[in-house]
């Protein structure tokens, strides 16, 4: 595969820098660096502004496909019919690198950007389109995903929330509870996975509804206070929630759920590994300021650098591909998962026994703070990544039945 960057390419890297410089400043300027897993709790409002600030760059949807087909020509940036610029694949990567490059605040826009935008255009109508894409790409409207319920988290068929169609109105009820739920105290919106037929199971029955979150008394947002100290999960409540629109018909909200995980597959995954590289290159700092003297921990960051190289290219080949790979998302999340969990362990290992020591004093009678530094929140948050997102057996599970054909696991 020839994955290079051309003429245009550069001149758009250019472009992108140029404008990231002068726009990154004045109270922007504080907000570099922050954000990310388990830092989302930093600086939510000045990012809010951010997200506006990209939209009216047009910085936002630049893979965004036209719902009539075609595709944008390698190097070029087209005009998109929501407000955004549409750009190659080459393009989408220049400026992920150049945005990492500039410490740009961690985006708090990425779910309805690169999960309910694609599937929108996917599977919704035309006016679904028209009414919530324009203001994804101005970010102003933000969103969060209602999938996971503590009883149907891996094994998201056994969904309990329900939705009652409303014979007077047209409008469904939504009833249940979702959990796990990120960056629900924010979100303008959600997308919920509900059961709209009585009676129905598994897979049968569901749809797929999209939910406004101010519906005070029928949406209920309770954060969950996790080990690291931060509460970017949430749970969600909700109590006869309105909701008007539902995507792909009545009764086929399994197949847009699936589908919406297939879309995941995109530029983000890059972007994410840029923010890898940043973490391992502190690491590795850490390690040589220490003395750099066990050559066991040495291999062990040479080993994560190698396998952070090659999740790269794999990532690549997946999306210059002509067709989509079934199990490449779950290919991905398994490689990414386990890395970065191994990465928060050297984070704390490199530093030795200092590593477990917080750096603030506890007195009697006052609540306890870790008060986490960077590599102790890493190691902390990153025992969570093979499971969020999909635990690592229901990935080896979909890559064995749905790829490999092999029989399904007895249940």
């Amino acid at each position: 595969m020839d994955f290079g960057f051309d003429e245009e390419d550069e001149e758009l890297r250019g472009r992108a820098r140029a404008w990231l410089a002068e726009h990154l400043t004045g109270p922007y300027e504080a907000a570099r660096g922050l954000g990310g897993p388990g830092s989302e709790h930093e600086g939510v409002e000045i990012r809010r502004a951010w997200e506006r600030e990209l939209g009216r760059g047009g910085w936002i949807g630049q893979g965004w496909q036209n719902p009539e087909g075609g595709t944008v020509g390698a190097g070029r940036a087209e005009a998109g019919p929501y407000g955004n610029r549409r750009l190659s694949l080459t393009g989408q990567v220049v400026w992920a690198e150049e945005y990492a490059a500039a410490r740009a605040p961690a985006r708090v826009g990425h779910i309805g950007e690169n999960l309910l935008a694609p599937t929108l255009i996917a599977y919704g109508s035309p006016e679904q389109r028209a009414r919530f894409l324009p203001g994804i790409a101005r970010g102003e409207e933000l969103w969060c995903q209602g999938y996971s319920e503590p009883g149907a988290g891996s094994d998201l068929a056994g969904i309990r929330t329900t939705a009652v169609a409303d014979a007077a109105d047209g409008l469904y009820r939504v009833t249940g509870q979702k959990i796990w739920t990120s960056l629900a105290q924010d979100a303008d919106w959600c997308f919920v996975l509900a059961r709209t037929e009585a009676g129905s199971a598994r897979h049968r029955g569901l749809s797929f509804l999209l939910v406004r979150m101010d519906q005070p008394g029928r949406v209920d947002v309770r954060p969950i206070r996790q080990m690291s100290g931060t509460s970017e999960f949430n749970e969600v409540f909700f109590d006869g929630a309105v909701a008007a629109e539902v995507v792909g018909g009545e009764g086929n909200g399994w197949s847009v759920a699936m589908g919406l995980l297939a879309l995941e597959r995109g530029v983000s995954t890059l972007v994410q590994q840029i923010g890898f590289a940043a973490e391992l290159e502190r690491v590795v700092r850490a390690y040589v300021d220490v003395g750099a003297g066990d050559p066991v921990l040495r291999e062990r960051l040479v080993r994560q650098w190698a396998e952070l190289r090659t999740m790269r290219w794999n990532a690549l080949r997946t999306l210059g591909a002509a067709d989509a790979d079934p199990g490449a998302p779950s290919v991905a999340k398994l490689l990414w998962g386990g890395w970065h969990r191994r990465l928060g362990e050297l984070a704390v290992e490199v530093r030795g026994a200092v590593a477990t020591a917080g750096p603030g004093h506890w007195s009697p009678g006052t609540p306890y703070e870790l008060g986490l530094d960077e590599e102790q929140r890493l190691f902390l948050f990153t025992r969570a990544d093979t499971i969020y997102g999909g635990s690592d057996e229901i990935q080896r599970n979909i890559i064995a039945e749905r790829v490999l054909g092999l029989p399904k696991e007895s249940r």
